[in-house]
């Protein structure tokens, strides 16, 4: 029975995995998602340099870093947390650090410890509002760009 459950999970992820690939922001900009663990606590993606998501002087249009990170913790909670709780993205800020040319990357983790905190907040108060950040790489391993994620979690009302 566990090993069923295990595969429909894998298969869900993979399915994931091909929406947000299909998703027209996505494939027009050329994001693709590389990974999606099981769990959802850990995805990865990545895009190359097109002429879709250039800037006028060549390097990676902002906009198109941005939205590369864009859903992924509100995603990552949605699935770990469950259905009794509402998750959006608050505020979000993007500091570009160098310019991208080539392929970029990024990864997003969570771990036991960040789903606890939620739950542990939303136990003494109605709204948590955790921030979360993450950085884009180029191939050479060089920060391009950090991007802070502001949550808002709540418990749904009944």
């Amino acid at each position: 029975m566990r090993s069923l459950l295990k595969r429909a999970r894998g298969a869900l992820t993979q399915r994931m995995d091909l929406v947000l690939n299909l998703y027209p922001p996505y494939l027009g900009a050329g994001v693709r998602v590389r990974h999606i663990s099981d769990d959802y606590r850990h995805i990865c993606v990545e895009m190359p340099l097109k002429l879709s998501n250039q800037n006028y002087v060549g390097t990676h249009f902002g906009g198109s870093l941005y939205s590369m990170v864009d859903p992924f913790y509100m995603l990552m909670f949605l699935k770990n947390l469950g259905p009794e709780v509402v998750v959006w993205d608050k505020a979000a800020s993007i500091r570009f650090k160098r310019p991208g040319r080539g392929r970029v990357r990024a990864e997003f983790r969570l771990d036991q410890d960040d789903i606890d905190a939620v739950w542990e907040a939303l136990a003494q108060q109605r709204v948590y509002e955790p921030v979360f950040e993450v950085e884009i790489f180029d191939d050479e391993g060089q920060v391009v760009a950090q991007v802070q994620k502001t949550l808002y979690i709540r418990k749904k009302e009944r």
